[in-house]
């Protein structure tokens, strides 16, 4: 039984030493089918073109009006205020009240009251505490309360919509439970 698998081993590696023998050989007529191939062909390849010269030009709208600044979008708002039908006409020559230099959200609305049959709510903005009636105006888009409830303040406010022209948008603030 030894002899057997002694047989049997001498038999696999003779059989492994024959197959790479083969392969070998076979390496050999690679090598020289890939020798030749490299001796036949010639690459084609064009030669870049040299890049274009840059010349610059020089910026000369640097003394102009500033396309946003905010002495264009004034005249633009007084030009838009001339016109006959213009929402923004009213809300120009009236005096501004101080909670109109806020932005809506940085207000808080933190409670309301109810005195002498009026509603009147309690906003809290830079930690001072404001009284608000219907009528009065908030937020930097010419917002104006239109009505006061135990939870909330709605208003309408006056921006422009895609196409440029003013239009009226409610606006609402929530009562808030924590206060900032």
């Amino acid at each position: 039984m030894r002899s057997t698998s002694r047989f049997a081993v001498s038999l696999a590696v003779s059989a492994v030493v024959l197959l790479l023998a083969a392969c070998s050989a076979d390496n050999d007529q690679l090598q020289q089918w890939m020798d030749q191939q490299r001796r036949e062909v010639k690459p084609n390849v064009q030669p870049l073109q040299p890049p274009k010269k840059f010349d610059p030009e020089p910026y000369t709208e640097a003394n102009a009006v500033e396309p946003f600044s905010t002495q264009k979008l004034t005249v633009a708002i007084k030009q838009e205020a001339r016109q006959p039908n213009s929402l923004l006409a009213a809300e120009l020559n009236r005096r501004k009240e101080p909670l109109e230099a806020y932005p809506l959200d940085s207000m808080t609305m933190v409670g309301s009251v109810k005195r002498d049959g009026h509603e009147f709510a309690l906003l809290k903005v830079d930690n001072l505490l404001y009284q608000v009636k219907v009528g009065d105006y908030l937020g930097q888009n010419y917002g104006r309360v239109t009505k006061i409830a135990e939870t909330e303040i709605a208003l309408r406010e006056i921006v422009q919509d895609a196409a440029g022209e003013w239009i009226e948008r409610p606006a609402t603030l929530q009562l808030q439970e924590k206060a900032r």
